[in-house]
């Protein structure tokens, strides 16, 4: 057995829902909360109730009417953001252990990547309070006709299980900055990182009733928040198939606005005169490796030219082959636990329609054999997959390779479009005219050219393109989003 940065057994779990400050026992139905890394039950919970969040929806109303925070100076707010970050720091190791013991990621990495990243997340959007800016229009000299900006009200929040605090970070940072409340749905399998993130929230000054974490199971909990007439905008993240019923439970129920960031199938357009191999191979490689394939960005297509596809698998296959898979929080682990059982049965059921339609497992394609009692899923490598193919057209989430190969960059351009996903893409080239014909072509939010990834930049962001969602993540659209414009027209006796 491998060293354990902490003792899981013996972690304690902030249970129940947190509203107007408190920690309040859930109401709603009963549901198991697992560790990934061993199988082990981590706690039975309860969900918060249909009740439970219209009273965190009550509460976050008043305080956005009556508190200052949408109404005082924006530069008070920034600063109370910033006390938050200063706090997310501090706190990085326990928000690791909180996220590692019952998600798939790694808490090294959580401690020294998750925690400290969603600090400058919070620092850039503290910086952007002050600088919501409306605009004067062009109008007769006896009109004054304004543009300006203001917050929604209470921010509906729905985020998913494989990187819990960073992708709720993307929707409490900026909302919040925006001057808006916001409830909270953490995934009911992920909820403890999120409230110790709020709790720290309401340390550094933000008011108790504005900010709300309310766990609980999608079809009570979420549907209860989505459908919540006081709710004024829905943030989701997670699989297309529930932002869809997310998007038409808005629509429905008060005809709200949505943002959605879905599911990717996200190819990695290699061309034959790529510069460096065994980067374009480590860039592949870690996509998958990384969380277990277990996020929704992750390159899973390699779209490769032909006469050099044989190389460059053969140089993934090698990193393939150098992962350890062990406990999230095991010193030395490299390969993630996959989330759940059923999440493992359905990576196996796509891989077996997958050689059914005609392709063929290179390598991997089954669990690893490990002592942990958790489910660990082998790197895996399908060639010979047709674009209508399962695991061509299905996002796996696990860490499953789909090689593709072509000839010439047209093919190549052609074998890279999804018809359903436009989330990601990449190139790799030595060509500057290629490289730029392709990021025109790809038809994702976000292109990378010769590497793969998000890079830290905070000024970057991500607009989904077709299935994969709408609204964009980072950036300063991320905070203008929670914005609404209003035009006053002032007419001049």
């Amino acid at each position: 057995m491998q060293a354990a940065s902490y003792n899981p057994d013996t972690l304690d779990l902030p249970s129940g829902s947190l509203i107007d400050g408190q920690l309040v026992a859930g109401e709603g139905e009963q549901y198991e909360v697992r560790r990934p890394s061993d199988g082990k039950l981590a706690r039975v919970e309860r969900g918060a109730s249909a009740a439970q969040v219209d009273r965190a929806v009550q509460i976050a109303a008043k305080a956005f009417a009556t508190s200052a925070w949408a109404t005082g100076n924006p530069r008070a707010r920034g600063q109370v953001l910033r006390r938050w970050a200063d706090l997310v720091e501090k706190n990085a190791d326990n928000l690791a252990r909180l996220e590692s013991i019952v998600s798939p990621r790694m808490y090294v990495g959580v401690r020294t990547r998750d925690a400290l990243g969603v600090a400058e997340l919070i620092r850039y959007n503290a910086e952007l309070a002050d600088k919501i800016n409306g605009e004067m229009l062009a109008s007769a000299s006896n009109v004054w006709s304004m543009v300006l900006r203001e917050p929604y009200g209470v921010v509906g929040g729905i985020s998913p299980w494989n990187a819990p605090l960073f992708l709720a970070a993307l929707k409490l940072a900026p909302a919040l900055a925006a001057g808006n409340a916001v409830v909270l749905k953490p995934s009911e399998g992920t909820p403890y990182s999120l409230i110790l993130l709020a709790q720290l929230a309401i340390e550094a000054g933000v008011p108790a009733g504005l900010i709300a974490v309310v766990p609980g199971l999608g079809h009570e909990t979420g549907s209860a928040l989505v459908r919540h007439p006081q709710i004024s905008y829905v943030s989701f993240t997670g699989s297309t198939a529930s932002g869809a019923r997310v998007m038409a439970d808005a629509a429905l129920h008060g005809l709200k606005p949505v943002s959605l960031e879905l599911g990717g199938k996200s190819p990695q357009l290699v061309l034959d005169d790529a510069v460096d191999l065994d980067k374009v191979a480590d860039y592949v490689a870690n996509s998958i490796i990384g969380n277990s394939g277990q996020i929704c960005f992750c390159g899973t297509r390699l779209v490769v030219d032909e006469r050099i596809a044989d190389d460059l698998v053969d140089r993934v296959s090698r990193r393939f082959k150098q992962v350890t898979p062990g406990p999230t929080w095991a010193d030395g682990s490299t390969l993630a636990p996959i989330f759940s059982e059923g999440q493992a049965q359905r990576i196996e059921g796509i891989l077996a329609r997958a050689v059914q339609g005609g392709a063929s497992i290179q390598q991997g394609g089954t669990r690893s054999d490990t002592p942990y009692g958790g489910v660990y899923f082998q790197p895996t490598l399908v060639r010979g997959a047709q674009p209508d193919n399962a695991v061509v057209r299905e996002e796996v989430f696990g860490p499953v390779l789909a090689v593709q190969t072509f000839r010439g960059l047209e093919e190549g351009l052609a074998l890279a479009d999804h018809p359903t996903y436009g989330l990601a893409g990449a190139v790799h080239t030595a060509d500057i005219n290629k490289a730029l014909r392709a990021a025109r072509a790809i038809q994702a939010g976000t292109v990378w050219v010769n590497h793969y990834g998000p890079s830290g930049d905070l000024n970057g962001s991500n607009a989904p393109y077709k299935q994969s969602g709408m609204g964009q993540d980072g950036g300063v659209g991320a905070l203008t989003k929670y914005l609404k414009t209003k035009n006053v027209r002032v007419l001049v006796q």
